[in-house]
């Protein structure tokens, strides 16, 4: 029996073509950064090419922040993006988590005055369980990595 009931509900629509996928996936690289390579970018001598940015409330940003980053609540971006980012430079948006299209929106208004722009999947709460140093109001903190969500100290996840 062939019916679409008895299909594999992952394969109920069957996957791209092999170059359709390339392009999707080569189209998402363009649009998306990861938290492990942000920090590590971070993390090196010199200018990383890109500014962060964080696109959450005052108190969000004083609870804490990836150490650098620039704070512009997504609101207030068409006023005073030109003030604090320079368009040359290209920018990384986050918001809280992956629960939150805060960094899409942030992203999309950048991007419609006229800047380069990535998210960084996973937001300040991957940031903060991935186990990098974060500032707040207070100064500076880590917390333990989440061994679910980072590998284990000295380890690559390979990816």
């Amino acid at each position: 029996m062939n019916s679409a009931a008895s299909v594999n509900p992952v394969l109920r629509v069957a996957p791209a073509a092999p170059a359709e996928a390339a392009a999707h996936f080569r189209a998402s690289l363009a649009f998306h950064a990861d938290v492990s390579d942000v920090a590590a970018a971070l993390a090196r001598d010199g200018d990383p090419g890109f500014v962060v940015l964080d696109s959450r409330s005052t108190e969000a940003w004083d609870q804490g922040h990836v150490p650098g980053a620039v704070h512009l609540p997504t609101a207030l971006i068409p006023e005073q993006a030109e003030q604090l980012l320079d368009k040359a430079v290209p920018v990384v948006t986050y918001c809280w988590g992956p629960g939150c299209n805060g960094a899409t929106r942030a992203a999309l208004a950048l991007a419609e005055l006229g800047y380069q722009v990535k998210e960084m999947l996973g937001g300040f709460e991957y940031w903060a369980r991935e186990g990098f140093e974060f500032e707040t109001w207070q100064g500076r903190e880590r917390r333990p990595a989440d061994p679910l969500t980072a590998p284990l100290e000295g380890d690559d996840c390979g990816c």
